[in-house]
């Protein structure tokens, strides 16, 4: 699975994707999200405060419970406004 990184989730994790093969047991976007903070310091950091950062299942935006399984690729983006 291909993880991207937009903003300042990419700065405080130091790269802009990454291929990763999730464990068994990670089933949901917030499931993947607990598991990347177990990973380090960096991830720890980036996803501090869960509820800001936004994810995209295959580029369709996905709330933490999004079931991840077949996914090609998700992303973690800060909020964003219009304007």
């Amino acid at each position: 699975m291909r993880l991207v990184y937009f903003a300042w989730v990419r700065e405080r994790i130091g790269r802009t994707d990454e291929e990763v093969e999730v464990p068994e047991g990670v089933a949901t976007v917030a499931d993947l999200v607990r598991w990347l903070k177990s990973r380090g310091e960096e991830y720890e950091y980036a996803f501090e405060n869960e509820a800001v950062v936004r994810a995209a299942v295959d580029r369709v935006h996905a709330g933490p419970d999004r079931p991840i399984a077949g996914a090609r690729e998700i992303a973690f983006f800060p909020p964003m406004t219009g304007g």
